[in-house]
């Protein structure tokens, strides 16, 4: 597709919010995200590189920067996994960190300007890329459904079928009231993975739409060039305290969420 040689603002920042899709098999309703796709992929094997290199020349004594670096944060989310679980399952803190790290690293894509990467892919031929996967509902939407299916595996590891069965019919109004048991704990367990992606996704989205705003208005002379960098230097300073927030809260929900799913009522 021939990108347009001359962009008006609107043009600049839709340009910029579309994906690099790819159609699956004959039709176009099934389609890949493919600039979502291979940045997670990327950042996920990044994080795993950071955390080996730590490990690489971990010492029992006294340990080297980065290895020191690592330890406190890998100590500060096995800590807030720990105080917010209740249950016995040794999975939560590796899930834990998995989510934590990783999408922070994806969250920080937000920090490079997007012309950083879109004009060097453009003179390879790719004329679209979105480089924030979390402003992609559908990889925040692939991160919840994964925590949907974690709270299944431990409502049923944790209660086995018959329990999870009858607390599922049950609860909160008692046997008498099955149907209206049934009803609220489905818009209960479908809302959980919904909120935890929309949340993500809506935080990650606007800031971005927010962060062309700003680089358009920098375009607009010197006096737009003044009034863009003062604004982006405080968005940005604003925004290194949300990437890492919103990390934090997806991470600290589904801990939650899967705690609660193991809880008899």
């Amino acid at each position: 597709m021939v990108v347009d040689t001359e962009l008006t603002p609107t043009s600049y920042i839709q340009h910029h919010l579309q994906n690099l899709t790819m159609p699956v098999g004959e039709g176009t309703f099934f389609t890949l995200h493919m600039d979502t796709l291979i940045t997670s992929v990327f950042m996920g094997l990044l994080m795993v590189l950071l955390f080996w290199l730590a490990t690489r020349k971990a010492t029992a004594g006294v340990p080297g920067k980065w290895q020191a670096f690592v330890e406190i944060l890998l100590e500060f989310v096995d800590k807030q996994a720990r105080d917010t679980y209740q249950g016995t399952s040794k999975l939560v803190t590796p899930i834990a960190i998995t989510l934590f790290f990783w999408i922070l690293l994806m969250n920080m894509m937000k920090f490079i300007p997007a012309d950083f990467i879109a004009k060097p892919l453009e003179l390879l031929g790719v004329n679209y890329w979105k480089p924030v996967p979390t402003a992609d509902v559908n990889a925040t939407l692939g991160m919840s459904i994964s925590v949907f299916f974690l709270m299944l595996f431990f409502g049923l590891r944790g209660k086995g079928l018959g329990g999870f069965t009858r607390d599922f019919l049950t609860t909160p109004f008692g046997k008498w009231m099955l149907p209206f048991n049934l009803i609220l704990n489905i818009v209960e367990w479908v809302s959980k993975p919904i909120s935890l992606a929309m949340r993500l996704f809506g935080n990650m989205f606007g800031g971005e739409i927010v962060f062309l705003l700003i680089w358009v208005l920098g375009g607009a002379g010197l006096l737009g060039l003044l009034g863009g960098a003062t604004f982006g230097l405080g968005w940005m300073i604003f925004h290194i305290l949300v990437v890492p927030l919103q990390a934090f809260i997806f991470m600290m929900l589904s801990i939650v969420y899967l705690s609660l799913s193991e809880e008899s009522h």
